[in-house]
């Protein structure tokens, strides 16, 4: 029991210096950042779950649209018979899509570990109890920490087949450079025969990509205020969150959906030691939201050396599940 708690606590501080040192260099940079992988305290995975909630937020219906009506497509297209995996779900959140696939598993015997990894380590508590209540039978190891991180710590776990999913469209916080470079690490830590499932949000209309990320209710502002609430609860600093306004932009041509905060006055920040220095109207780049052509995806995985085994749409054509093999 102690040699566990020292562990965890160990892990935890790791976690704390990280997010320290990023903060700082964020906002010590030029113009000044936050990495939104930073967003999912308690309070930002409750806001999250209502932004999936929101009519504007049309991307969970259409990718739910998929694991709802087209499960039995996914399954055909990740398992064969007789042959075992684990099922590795990137950014697991509460697994409120892949559930739909997870019975479906179970209730068809697949020989099947899931292996949800998620930065939120409250997330994953949620997850697994919602797991152990509605699909006792599921075989679940919860990993918390970093993608790559709990990525080789699966690998390490067991060396069956892997299928990796990346759903809700995760792969658009990057830009399209920054997604090649990740698809690419994935594919390093993948062997022959291994697939990656990832969900891709595809360009249309403006005003409605635009509203998904700029809500009347201001949910989503909130959610990205958040992260200034938690740097001065977690890093002791002194941010006036009501000096901050949420600005939302949508560049119909790259496909970037781009969310800042705006310093409304000059102002100081101190986070322990450190002095930040904002300028009114100055703005911290908070997260973007990356939207996709179909040669956009086509490119990305022959870029990152996958091969493209088959696309599986939702019923509006604005979303697809790429399925890609090693």
């Amino acid at each position: 029991m102690i040699v566990k708690l020292q562990k965890e606590l160990k892990c935890k501080s790791k976690h704390s210096d990280s997010f320290r040192s990023e903060v700082l260099e964020g906002l010590s940079s030029n113009p000044k950042r936050l990495a939104s992988k930073y967003f999912y305290d308690e309070t930002g995975d409750r806001l999250f779950q209502q932004i999936m909630a929101m009519p504007e937020y049309y991307l969970t219906n259409c990718e739910l649209d998929i694991f709802q009506n087209k499960t039995d497509e996914l399954i055909k297209a990740i398992s064969n018979i007789n042959e075992s995996f684990d099922l590795i779900e990137l950014g697991a959140g509460d697994a409120m899509k892949s559930s739909f696939l997870l019975k479906d598993l179970v209730a068809k015997s697949t020989d099947f570990t899931y292996m949800p990894i998620d930065i939120s380590g409250n997330i994953l508590s949620v997850l697994q109890e919602n797991m152990n209540r509605t699909i006792p039978e599921l075989k679940i190891i919860p990993l918390e920490g970093q993608y790559f991180d709990m990525l080789d710590e699966a690998t390490y776990i067991s060396n069956r087949k892997k299928v990796v999913l990346f759903l809700g469209g995760n792969i658009g916080n990057m830009d399209i450079e920054e997604a090649r470079r990740f698809c690419s690490e994935v594919r390093r830590k993948l062997n022959p025969g291994d697939l990656f499932l990832i969900g891709f949000d595809f360009k249309k209309n403006p005003h409605t990509i635009l509203a998904a990320y700029n809500d009347s209710a201001g949910i989503t502002a909130s959610f990205n205020l958040n992260l200034l609430t938690r740097i001065n609860r977690e890093l002791h600093a002194d941010f006036d969150v009501e000096q901050f306004q949420h600005y939302q932009t949508y560049d119909p041509i790259s496909g970037a959906c781009k969310s800042f905060l705006v310093s409304l006055c000059d102002q100081k920040v101190k986070i322990n030691n450190h002095s930040i220095y904002f300028k009114a109207n100055e703005l911290i780049d908070m997260e973007i939201s990356q939207k996709f052509s179909e040669q956009d995806v086509k490119d990305l995985a022959k870029d990152s050396g996958f091969h493209i085994l088959t696309e599986i749409n939702d019923s509006k054509n604005w979303f697809v599940d790429s399925i890609w093999m090693v």
